[in-house]
């Protein structure tokens, strides 16, 4: 088998400032054959964006910082996937982390 017919390994940054959330998220993706690592705040997610460029970002709304502005941030030097995770079902919500640059905006996590 020649490298070239080598796939990559997906990569995946979680951000979270939940540590059992993004953990079992981080499972999952390892276990789903990417290659994971988790964050707990939004600046210093900036700062392993630049230094690690994943492939996908999920990040959670309330992850520090803003999540608007750190997707913002994000797009300025970066072409990852973001996926933005949240427990509201607000549609303007939506809209806003769609029109700073998330490629996508799931209501998966709900309220306790």
């Amino acid at each position: 088998m020649n490298s070239a017919s080598v796939a990559a390994v997906p990569s995946v940054l979680v951000v979270d400032d939940e540590p059992v959330l993004s953990g079992t998220v981080k499972n999952y993706l390892e276990r789903a054959g990417m290659s994971a690592q988790t964050c707990g705040d939004g600046l210093a997610a900036l700062d392993l964006v630049r230094a690690t460029a994943p492939d996908v970002v999920v990040l959670d709304p309330a992850a520090g910082h803003g999540r608007v502005e750190v997707c913002r941030q994000l797009r300025t030097f970066s072409d990852a996937h973001v996926l933005m995770l949240t427990a509201r079902a607000d549609e303007v919500d939506k809209l806003i982390g769609l029109s700073v640059g998330a490629d996508d905006h799931d209501q998966t996590v709900q309220p306790a």
